[in-house]
């Protein structure tokens, strides 16, 4: 009895490490349900505050050609205090 359960137990433990080497087919090249390798958003940094946010939630500022990325308005606000021109 006991030799049927180690037989069963390798046999196993063989079918998964070839399955490793294998892998699984239908599971290739996807993470999370997204294709791997895709770059679904970038990640870009606040200058005001530095806390890294994806692009596509960004608030802009343009100043002429420039354009800069906040995490919110409030760090664009705070921004355009701290960097404004004496006068305006």
């Amino acid at each position: 009895m006991i030799r049927i359960l180690i037989i069963l137990l390798v046999g196993y433990l063989a079918y998964r490490l070839v399955r490793g080497w294998l892998g699984d087919r239908k599971t290739t090249g996807r993470m999370n349900g997204k294709q791997a390798g895709r770059i679904d958003d970038l990640m870009v940094k606040d200058p005001q505050c530095g806390a890294y946010f994806a692009r596509r939630q960004g608030v802009a500022l343009k100043s002429g050609r420039d354009e800069m990325l906040f995490c919110s308005p409030e760090c664009r606000e705070k921004y355009l205090a701290a960097h404004a021109k004496p006068g305006e």
